[in-house]
């Protein structure tokens, strides 16, 4: 599994991305203690991803937003995608021993509708939706249930370790056992939170689902929901951590990846399908968002299975 980093700007921090290779599970899982610092960034971030950071045992301090929890055994922090995660120092850690579980919509069918959309509209991700990129949701998992908890982190994190034969759906099946259990530990805290306390993002992102497969901008988009790009710009930057145009690419990109994979329709096509009537930039547009061509992309997939 690969991220990849946005450089930050002056209104927001580093953005990372999940970029599946073909074949892969769209899901990753690792540990969080003091020898984290070798594996992932420590810089105030976010993600264009939905996770889960569970702690079994107390120690050690998550910072969100603008705040440092100090980790209490069965907490459960709910990211949403957007979700600014603090500046991790080094002795945040040093106590210690959870596990985050970051995945894309992708994981939960090709049905699903790609990108941000998914978050609001899944019934299983509604504890990912929040209105505003302010911290995650910091839930706490009955001291009963924290060895089943921990169970099905393990399973999962065991599938994507081996790889055996059938490792994928297996690694998928576990991740939704966790989204359930996340959904009813969630289901009295959040009602308030849903799809229409952020009817605008609702609206921008039902015309990016609908219209991507066309010639589609940030004006077009502005236009649909009546409001200036500006505006939507803004608005919309500040909510996800990414621009109308990005996300955009991204529903796109999804939809490529799923056809790429799963059909042999030409390269070419593919990118006319997901919106790039142009094959040369389809290319380029995939290649810089995946640091790869399509076509080696497709090739690669028997590779990884």
């Amino acid at each position: 599994m690969r991220t990849v980093r946005a450089a930050p700007d002056r209104d927001r921090p580093a953005t990372y991305s999940m970029r599946p290779a073909p074949g892969e599970p769209p899901v990753m899982a690792w540990r969080l203690t003091h020898d984290w610092q070798s594996q992932g960034p420590f810089e105030e971030h976010a993600h264009d991803f939905p996770g889960l950071v569970y702690f079994p045992t107390s120690g050690g301090t998550l910072r969100t937003g603008r705040r440092a929890w100090p980790v209490a055994a069965g907490d459960l922090f709910v990211v949403a995608p957007g979700d600014v995660m603090g500046h991790v120092h080094a002795a945040d850690l040093a106590d210690a021993d959870g596990w985050g579980v970051f995945f894309t919509a992708d994981a939960l069918g090709p049905d699903v509708p790609g990108a941000h959309l998914a978050w609001r509209t899944h019934p299983l991700l509604f504890p990912f939706v929040r209105g505003g990129a302010i911290g995650a949701l910091r839930l706490r998992v009955p001291a009963a249930d924290r060895p089943t908890w921990l169970a099905r982190v393990l399973a999962l994190d065991d599938e994507l370790t081996r790889r055996e034969d059938g490792y994928r759906e297996a690694a998928l099946a576990h991740l939704v056992l966790l989204l359930v259990a996340v959904s009813r530990l969630a289901a009295d805290v959040v009602g308030d939170l849903r799809e229409n306390s952020e009817p605008l993002l609702a609206e921008v992102f039902a015309v990016i689902e609908e219209r991507y497969p066309e010639p589609l901008s940030l004006r077009d988009v502005a236009t649909a929901v009546n409001i200036s790009p500006g505006h939507l710009t803004t608005t919309v930057r500040k909510r996800t951590g990414r621009t109308v145009q990005e996300w955009i690419t991204e529903r796109r990109m999804v939809q490529a990846r799923r056809l790429l994979a799963a059909t042999d329709l030409p390269v070419g096509e593919v990118g006319r399908r997901v919106g790039f009537p142009d094959a040369g930039y389809f290319a380029r547009t995939f290649g810089k968002v995946h640091g790869i061509s399509p076509a080696r992309w497709r090739r690669a997939g028997p590779a990884q299975a």
